[in-house]
């Protein structure tokens, strides 16, 4: 058996459950990280503006 060959046979831990495959899980949403950080600097302006434009009474 040469050193080279790979294994193609799946291993036991994938038969019994124990590993998890990322390529069966349905689709997610993909958000770009520069929309997360533009929302999380523009939340607390937004919720600023609404306090000083109509202040709690």
């Amino acid at each position: 058996m040469s050193s080279r060959r790979r294994r193609t046979t799946p291993s036991i831990a994938s038969y019994v459950g124990l590993i998890r495959f990322y390529e069966e899980v349905e689709e997610q949403i993909k958000i770009h990280p520069y929309l997360i950080l533009l929302l999380s600097a523009l939340t607390p302006i937004v919720i600023l503006t609404i306090h000083f434009l109509f202040p709690y009474r």
